[in-house]
């Protein structure tokens, strides 16, 4: 989680508190399929566990205001991970400090005894941050505590001894994912420790022992290390291998916030990367601090936070600031000998898809394709597929009246997908917003694969098997009527789709 939380921060966000209420309300950016609060801030999500057949979602909530300020834990649930519905606030700031990012897990064996016996309670671990700690120089401002829910998450007792975690004298200490390691009968909490992560273990949620760490020479450092994940993942060759996620702001391959990945080995104490490169989960500007279910055991569930810090407090959007990305599944996959993640839409997302409003089989583009039709019948909410043979430079072109172009595809010369976004709408509410990013082609095969979730205020590139993804925001002054595929190399199409998704609406949790 990013704590922007410095006086110059605090400044900044209250000079923009008075021209945030005085927006009117943007319901043609409310997305359709991705998770935003009814009202105000969001930012990381947090305590993402899956528990009685309903997944949780927690996240970084300021409740009375569209800007940053004191952090609560908002909460929202659902049964599909399409349909959220938004339930009361789980933890609010108290004597401590305030409530920042943290993780929550099924304690089965009641091990930290939060429970009446025989049970199995919900435990969160989350960072207090205390203001007046920050605010008088000290490094005790964050220290790590725990809340447990004894209904199914509906509602948290903050443990009566917290903290349980206290600062070993770090600036930057936060952040705690938890995982059981059934081999050591040990619990596992990934800690931000400023340039590294700390791993730390404990029999019962309550007593730490700081193990190892890792990092501090590996990796991108252009920023803060935070929202660390460590999770194993089976690889091509059957073999468990295990994937350490560590967001960092700024330091992006696009600017701002990011979120880097190693694959490696973890003996239950060390994590030891395959090597200390710099891989990108996502290279979009706006995904960011994203982490995994618990309690999901036969894949990796990821969902982020859809914005970046450099530009979060200004986006055009109201009465709320924040989306979360789709859910997206992690798997493994060999390049070059080299292990990569690769994020692919949740299979959960299929059932949005209503029948293709426009396709194509095999076909050798040599005019531009006008897709307008099939853009029209989707209503601004879609997924396009696109397969091709023989991978040539090639753009994918919205348009609308008020002049606004989204121009998307593949970069032969650059060897790399991309977004371009320089004149896709409203971007002069920050000098950092318009741009062209670029994510590098990881995939050697001459095909290719290309799919496109647009939403209201969103676009969502996944190529090449996930190996390559782009996020990013967009805010177009009208809707997009004209769609156009061209290329001057002379793409090889496979096939086509273009799909409407439908809205996916808050339901019983």
């Amino acid at each position: 989680m990013k704590r922007l939380a410095t006086a110059l921060f605090v400044l900044a966000a209250a000079s923009m508190t008075a021209t945030a209420s005085a927006v009117e309300a943007t319901p043609q950016y409310r997305p359709a399929y991705h998770f935003t609060p009814a009202a105000n801030w969001m930012n990381d999500p947090n305590g993402l566990v899956f528990h009685q057949g309903v997944y949780h979602l927690f996240f970084q909530y300021h409740p009375h205001s569209s800007v940053w300020g004191p952090r609560h834990w908002g909460h929202a649930t659902s049964r599909d991970l399409l349909h959220w519905r938004e339930q009361p606030l789980a933890l609010a700031p108290d004597a401590l400090g305030l409530i920042f990012s943290g993780s929550a897990v099924v304690d089965r064996d009641n091990r930290a005894g939060l429970g009446p016996k025989g049970s199995s309670p919900l435990v969160a671990m989350f960072t207090h941050h205390d203001m007046a700690a920050e605010k008088a120089g000290s490094l005790q401002r964050e220290t790590q505590s725990l809340a447990y829910s004894l209904d199914g998450g509906s509602t948290w007792t903050k443990h009566a001894d917290n903290p349980v975690l206290a600062n070993p004298g770090r600036k930057d200490f936060r952040d705690p994912k938890l995982r059981w390691l059934p081999e050591r009968s040990r619990w596992i909490a990934s800690l931000a420790c400023g340039d590294r992560i700390c791993f730390y273990s404990s029999p019962d949620l309550k007593a730490w022992t700081l193990d190892s760490e890792f990092g501090a020479d590996a990796g991108a450092h252009g920023g803060v290390w935070e929202c660390p994940d460590l999770f194993p993942l089976p690889g091509p060759d059957g073999r468990r291998h295990w994937v350490l996620l560590v967001s960092v702001t700024p330091g992006g391959p696009n600017g701002g916030s990011a979120t880097q990945y190693f694959v490696g080995d973890f003996d239950g104490h060390r994590f030891t990367p395959q090597d200390t490169q710099t891989r990108w989960l996502d290279h979009g500007p706006d995904d960011y601090a994203g982490v995994t279910w618990a309690g999901v055991d036969d894949r990796a569930l990821f969902i982020g936070w859809m914005n970046n810090w450099l530009y979060a407090s200004a986006v055009p959007t109201a009465p709320w600031r924040s989306a979360m990305t789709v859910p997206r599944e992690l798997v493994l996959r060999d390049v070059g000998g080299a292990l990569h993640v690769a994020s692919l839409p949740a299979r959960e997302l299929h059932r949005l898809e209503a029948p293709a409003a426009a396709g194509l089989q095999r076909t050798a583009l040599r005019q531009p394709l006008d897709l307008a039709a099939g853009l029209r019948k989707a209503r601004g909410r879609f997924v396009l597929r696109l397969d091709s043979d023989a991978l040539r430079a090639f753009t994918l072109t919205f348009s609308n009246l008020a002049g606004d172009r989204l121009v998307l595809g593949y970069d032969r010369d650059a060897t790399a997908w991309f977004i371009d976004r320089s004149q896709a709408g409203l971007s002069d509410f920050h000098p950092a917003f318009a741009g062209r990013h670029l994510a590098p082609r990881l995939a050697t095969a001459a095909a290719s694969d290309l799919q496109v979730f647009v939403d209201a205020a969103s676009v969502e590139l996944f190529a090449d098997g996930g190996l390559s993804v782009l996020t990013s925001q967009v805010f177009p002054r009208q809707p997009y009527t004209a769609l156009s595929l061209a290329s001057d190399d002379g793409l090889v199409l496979r096939s086509l789709s273009l799909r409407p998704l439908r809205a996916a609406r808050a339901a019983a949790p």
